[in-house]
């Protein structure tokens, strides 16, 4: 990859530690922390996803103060993603997370979730079917947090509406969503009729989406607004086994794929590696060096940068 090295907008959990955990302890995170580099990743975003606002609170502090306490986690940890709470709670478009613990979008909880990341939210993810008025979107790029559509049933005119009021990523595209879907009018067609305007993410594993499929997706969007994630959880960088995402439950088998243990159609993040993924993205869709260092490294800075900015 370069002196640079890879970044990553999505990591819930690395080498068998849970970033969403309640007992997470510096040691843990710093051993993360370790692997992560140790696979080439200059930067990622620690992910926190659905969970009971209050837990997903004092889980947004946890990382917070344990990040000021070494120069590794500082270093490596550029920001917080915010995945959820107020996302499509349906089935299928709620994916992994709990969907009990799904909210409508409103700014009072938005700022909550804030203020417990103290200046660190960089990425928040959300439906803009559940945002009224989009209210909470136009807040968040207000304060400079770039918001991206996942789990996400909206309609066009609703996606196309929120990105007029800031919007301006698509979370891990193809997934968050039902494996039946309407033939033509979907949030994949949806999301791909408006990806002139969006940076789009993909998980790279040839299980959330199958290469043939990405490197169509990919040949849509282009390789200069397409992003590569690993939506890792503490799978990743192990073998087959039981992992958690916070209160979610994931079984590991021989794939290395993390399932519901209750449906196994279910995926609940993913065990892929940065190092994983850019070898599949040239081993399997021919993508040159350059192009992989676009995707994983060069794209998600400069995605994080300009939402920030407002671009």
């Amino acid at each position: 990859m370069g002196s640079s090295g890879f970044f990553d907008l999505q990591v819930n959990g690395y080498a068998g530690v849970d970033f969403n955990a309640d007992d997470l302890t510096l040691e843990s995170l710093y051993l993360a922390a370790q692997r992560l580099r140790a696979d080439g990743v200059a930067g990622m975003l620690a992910t926190v996803i659905t969970a009971d606002l209050d837990a997903m609170v004092r889980r947004l502090r946890r990382l917070v103060e344990l990040r000021k306490q070494d120069p590794l986690l500082r270093d490596l940890i550029v920001g917080i993603h915010i995945e959820g709470p107020f996302i499509n709670s349906a089935h299928g478009y709620v994916g992994a997370h709990p969907p009990d613990c799904v909210l409508p979008a409103e700014t009072g909880a938005m700022q909550r979730l804030l203020d417990a990341a103290d200046g660190l939210a960089k990425l928040f993810t959300l439906a803009p079917e559940c945002d009224a008025n989009f209210a909470t979107t136009s807040r968040l790029v207000r304060q400079g947090v770039v918001v991206s559509a996942g789990h996400t049933d909206a309609p066009l005119d609703t996606l196309r509406g929120a990105i007029d009021a800031g919007l301006t990523m698509c979370t891990h595209l193809g997934n968050g969503c039902p494996v039946v879907l309407a033939r033509h009018d979907n949030i994949i067609q949806r999301v791909l009729a408006l990806a002139d305007r969006l940076w789009v993410m993909f998980i790279a594993d040839g299980a959330h989406i199958p290469f043939f499929a990405l490197q169509n997706y990919l040949r849509i969007v282009g390789i200069e607004r397409s992003i590569v994630v690993t939506d890792a959880i503490s799978a990743a960088g192990m073998g087959p086994g039981r992992f958690t995402i916070g209160s979610v439950v994931a079984d590991v088998g021989e794939d290395l794929v993390p399932r519901d243990p209750h449906d196994p159609r279910q995926f609940a993040g993913s065990a892929l590696t940065m190092p994983r993924a850019a070898e599949n993205l040239r081993q399997y869709l021919g993508l040159n060096a350059q192009d992989i260092a676009r995707l994983c490294a060069a794209n998600p800075n400069q995605a994080l940068a300009q939402g920030a900015a407002g671009c």
